[in-house]
């Protein structure tokens, strides 16, 4: 049986065959002119998840940070530290590149 990944996920673009998940296939997170610049903070600490919560509503959007921002975030979870500017996308923007 074959996994499906939901939209929302980093591998929803990967080959899966069912035994198996290829490399991974990257949903790129263009720039736009309506992100916005944001500072993170310390209750956001090593937890992109959280912020996504927080933003979206959705936790499993945690990847969208640093698919946004790899030139700041080589690291997911422990370059995700207070007093860091990443950009963020706008809530409607990435739904609508997503198709969610």
């Amino acid at each position: 049986m074959s996994a499906k990944y939901t939209n929302t996920s980093p591998w929803y673009t990967t080959f899966n065959n069912g035994s198996y998940l290829d490399l991974l296939n990257i949903r790129p997170v263009s720039a736009d002119a309506d992100d916005f610049l944001y500072t993170i903070e310390p209750q956001y600490t090593n937890r992109p998840d959280l912020l996504a919560y927080d933003l979206y509503g959705e936790a499993s959007l945690w990847w969208v940070f640093i698919q946004r921002n790899l030139d700041v975030l080589q690291d997911p979870i422990f370059d995700f530290v207070p007093g860091k500017k990443i950009y963020i996308p706008k809530n409607s923007s990435l739904r609508n590149v997503l198709g969610i």
